[in-house]
């Protein structure tokens, strides 16, 4: 029976605590660091060789969705009635809504440093020690809306710009594509300040400090983050009916994005599952 995921700002103190204690506990068996590893082994961009899976590709929302889904089978193994609950970022804009709560993600980092504080994921509760990272720092990190060059969360109104878009992707199927809803919603723009952020780009960029780069698991809302991305692909699977994934087959010889991206029917490593797999998982979960 499929479960469901729940908008954050709707759960109960109770489903709160519940997943907080599920994401502690993975942490403190290891399990959690093997995540951030993954995604920092996998985010390759497209000045990088070989090929990109996870980022600035076709396959950006469907090996997301694998991923979240391999969170959730680990958070479930510890409390079977936890899934991820998604963080609505075009509603809840401000430091002090949800997520950003004492009993559940915490608030921004401090000035100085932008270390965390508050909150169950805060370095002084002794139980979220940054192990796997870029940098050096072993304490979670944060700086909202990125003061030194200040920028704004998505709109309503700029998520509608890539739900509306009724081709999934396009040549050359990487960050500089300029139509197609995959990178709409990715975000790769041109120019500085909020234009060069879109949608979900741009939140990660507002949450700062652990959320940039291929490192930003360390930061719970990357999950609450992906949870709302994910759910406007099933929100555009649903207004644009018969639209797939792009592209059907891979780029030939020829090509400069040759061996580079995810086909429909090719695995995305590194579990082997194709997009064609991903395209329809309601027997797993729905959104509420």
């Amino acid at each position: 029976m499929a479960y469901t995921r729940k908008d954050v700002s709707t759960l109960t103190r109770a489903e709160r605590r519940r997943f907080v204690g599920a994401m502690l506990e993975i942490k403190r068996r290891g399990e959690y660091d093997d995540f951030v590893r993954m995604h920092i082994d996998y985010y390759v961009s497209d000045g990088d060789g070989g090929l990109r899976a996870a980022h600035m590709a076709p396959s950006f929302l469907p090996w997301h969705r694998k991923f979240l889904l391999e969170l959730e089978r680990a958070l479930r193994r510890v409390d079977s009635g936890v899934s991820v609950p998604y963080w609505d970022w075009t509603r809840d804009r401000t430091p002090s809504s949800a997520p950003w709560t004492k009993d559940l993600l915490g608030g921004n980092g401090r000035r100085s440093d932008h270390r965390v504080m508050t909150g169950p994921f805060a370095y002084g509760n002794g139980k979220w020690t940054i192990k796997e990272g870029v940098t050096d720092v072993d304490f979670l990190t944060r700086d909202f809306g990125h003061p030194q060059d200040p920028l704004e969360l998505p709109t309503r109104t700029e998520l509608a710009r890539a739900l509306n878009d009724s081709v999934y992707d396009t040549s050359p199927w990487d960050s500089t594509s300029t139509k197609g809803f995959r990178n709409r919603l990715e975000g790769w723009g041109r120019g500085s300040g909020s234009g060069a952020w879109g949608n979900h780009n741009r939140v990660h960029r507002w949450v700062g400090g652990h959320m940039l780069g291929g490192a930003s698991v360390n930061d719970p809302v990357f999950w609450l983050h992906h949870a709302f991305v994910d759910l406007q692909w099933s929100l555009w699977q649903r207004r644009h009916r018969g639209a797939r994934y792009l592209p059907a087959n891979p780029p030939g010889p020829g090509s400069s994005q040759y061996e580079r991206i995810v086909a429909r029917h090719q695995g995305m490593p590194p579990w082997n599952v194709t997009p064609d797999q991903m395209e329809d998982v309601g027997r797993i979960y729905r959104y509420a």
